[in-house]
C-alpha cells in the first residue's frame, strides 16, 4: 500500500507544479493503474489498489488547456519505487539525472554505458501548438513496480 501512495503522490506533485508553471494556463490530472492477466478476458486495467513488485502500472495524465496559446512542455518525476518502460505515443524524452538533461532512452549514457529503463528519473512530453489547440488531450506510459 505504500508503494501506491507514492505512486499517487508523485502523480499529484507532477500535476501541480507542471500545471504552475505552464504557459498557457493547462489543467492537469493523473490516474495510477495496475495492468493484470485474466485466463478469461486477457489484459485489463484496474485503477491501482494494490501493487506488487514486477507489478506493471500504467499512468494516464489528461491535460485540458484552460487558455491561452501555443504549446507547452509537461513533466513527470517517477517515483524512485518503479522503473519505467514505455509512452503510448514515443513522442517522450526522459531525464536520468534528476531532470538537468533530456533526451531519447538510447541516446543517454550513464558513464560509459547506455542508459536503461532502470536509470529514468523523469519523462516529458512537448505539445506541439496544434494539438494543444484541440484543447484536450491525454498522455499514458508505464512502469515497473521494483
Amino acid at each position: 500500500m505504500q508503494i501506491l501512495r507514492l505512486l499517487v503522490l508523485a502523480g499529484s506533485l507532477a500535476t501541480s507544479a507542471t500545471a504552475a508553471l505552464a504557459s498557457p494556463a493547462v489543467s492537469l490530472a493523473s490516474a495510477v493503474f495496475v495492468e493484470r492477466n485474466t485466463p478469461t478476458r486477457g489484459h485489463l486495467l484496474e485503477p491501482a489498489s494494490r501493487l506488487s513488485r514486477g507489478d506493471r502500472v500504467v499512468y494516464v495524465v489528461n491535460w485540458s488547456r484552460m487558455g491561452g496559446n501555443g504549446g507547452f512542455t509537461v513533466t513527470n518525476p517517477l517515483p524512485h519505487s518503479v522503473y519505467y518502460q514505455e509512452s503510448a505515443d514515443g513522442d517522450e524524452e526522459v531525464s536520468i539525472d534528476g531532470g538537468r538533461t533530456w533526451g531519447r532512452l538510447g541516446d543517454l549514457h550513464v558513464g560509459s554505458r547506455e542508459a536503461t529503463p532502470e536509470d529514468v528519473t523523469h519523462v516529458r512530453w512537448r505539445i506541439a501548438s496544434a494539438r494543444a489547440a484541440q484543447g484536450s488531450g491525454q498522455i499514458a506510459y508505464s512502469a515497473i513496480v521494483r
